[in-house]
């Protein structure tokens, strides 16, 4: 049987900052910290309860301008990523 696994509460609390502050999925943080996305859940959830994360929900007008930056961002990773590859046909042709 598995033993079960002890975080401090400055862990704990690091890993609701992330949830909080980066705008990143409890599913996202708790992979990339490897714990499970439940136990990150009642973290982020007591959290709140206990007044040490205030629940600050985005205003329409912020909403539309994170959508809009998020498209933004999505379109120049493509170019990016496209000009690399032109880059890399370019180098290779003049040799």
């Amino acid at each position: 049987m598995a033993s079960r696994r002890k975080f401090t509460p400055e862990y704990r609390a690091e890993a609701v900052a992330l949830v909080v502050d980066s705008g990143r999925s409890v599913v996202e943080v708790a992979k990339s910290l490897g714990i499970h996305e439940n136990t990150l859940k009642n973290w982020v959830n007591r959290a709140k309860e206990q007044g040490g994360v205030e629940d600050e929900s985005l205003s329409l007008s912020e909403r539309a301008e994170l959508a809009k930056l998020r498209k933004d961002n999505a379109q120049l990773q493509m170019d990016n990523a496209f000009l690399k590859k032109a880059a890399a046909w370019f180098a290779s042709e003049n040799k």
